[in-house]
């Protein structure tokens, strides 16, 4: 491999790996989306809540002075409590998520997820083997692998945006305003860096492309 082509490999593994951390970073969190309920009666408390693909957590707060009477912002004082969905933890108590979302989502995002998680660690195992003698071609099944965690984060973060618009839209849903949050936005990132770096991997590792009409692939000057 020349060293203009070694230079790009090594700048996009970098952006690959910034993907992982994202990744990585945006699966263990519960900030992917804020909910508020309506505050029934001013300077009364009231119980937000985050949530992620694991866990929700609950927020006693007293709201602010907003003049669209939900429950908020979740960033002021109070009492929190977090506990695992039941159907990932049936001893946990998560009552308030379970009445308005569904749980073939969150199970689906959470184990798709983990799908992302398995393929890039299948392509940081082609790498690594891939700095050996000749065995540059091992970027090309790493390229792969990326490729496909990104695209499985993106269809996580997809199940997740429904899920959550759904639950908006319920009749019986208490809650009345939402955001995505940091995790969504890791998330997001996450699939922009796996899909396009592992993209540009696969581009700069494939070999020389003959230069000459009759010249093969084959007949080409191997590249050192």
């Amino acid at each position: 491999m020349s060293q203009t082509k070694a230079l790009k490999v090594r700048l996009t593994l970098l952006c690959v790996l910034a993907g992982i951390v994202l990744a990585l970073v945006a699966v263990v969190t519960d900030h992917w989306a804020v909910l508020s309920p309506r505050a029934e009666h001013r300077n009364a408390s009231c119980q937000a809540a985050h949530f992620g693909l694991w866990r929700i957590c609950t927020k006693r707060i007293v709201p602010g002075d907003g003049r669209d009477r939900s429950c908020g912002p979740i960033t002021l004082p109070g009492e929190k409590n977090c506990s695992y969905f039941r159907h990932f933890n049936p001893g946990e108590s998560s009552e308030i998520f379970e009445v308005t979302t569904q749980k073939e989502y969150s199970i689906s995002a959470a184990a798709i997820a983990v799908f992302s998680l398995g393929f890039t660690i299948a392509g940081t195992i082609c790498v690594l083997l891939s700095f050996g003698k000749k065995r540059d071609y091992l970027l090309r099944p790493a390229s792969m692998f990326y490729a496909f965690a990104g695209l499985c984060i993106f269809v996580s973060v997809e199940v997740t945006r429904q899920s959550v618009k759904r639950m908006i839209d319920s009749e019986d849903t208490v809650w009345i305003k939402y955001y995505y949050s940091w995790s969504f936005a890791c998330a997001c990132a996450a699939f922009g860096l796996l899909f396009l770096g592992g993209l540009a991997l696969l581009l700069f590792s494939l070999p020389r492309m003959p230069q000459n009409p009759w010249e093969s692939c084959m007949d080409a000057d191997p590249e050192h």
